[in-house]
């Protein structure tokens, strides 16, 4: 795994990740600034990274990264919804609006 990153420029958060062949692969979340908060619009893994648990690895990155910068989160992709909704826990980066 690689450090997780805020690709500012392109609005897209990501993170490396080693497949099961040893290959260096990311996942990542397009994003749309609205103030302090960054609305989800898309995430996604690199296909040989799905059913490995590394979206969620990323996505507890980036609520701690949202946690760390003081951001809030508002989940529009499904994923990201569903993944908001199952931990609990994170609930304290996520907004409405």
């Amino acid at each position: 795994m690689t450090d997780f990153r805020d690709v500012a420029a392109e609005n897209r958060f990501e993170q490396g990740f080693t497949d099961t062949d040893g290959d260096l692969r990311r996942v990542w979340a397009d994003y749309a600034k609205h103030g302090d908060s960054r609305v989800i619009l898309h995430v996604e893994a690199d296909p040989q990274l799905r059913g490995s648990g590394a979206a969620g690895d990323f996505m507890k990155c980036l609520a701690d990264h949202a946690r760390d910068e003081g951001l809030s989160l508002i989940p529009r992709c499904a994923y990201a919804v569903a993944w908001f909704r199952r931990h609990p826990e994170a609930a304290d980066v996520v907004s409405d609006q």
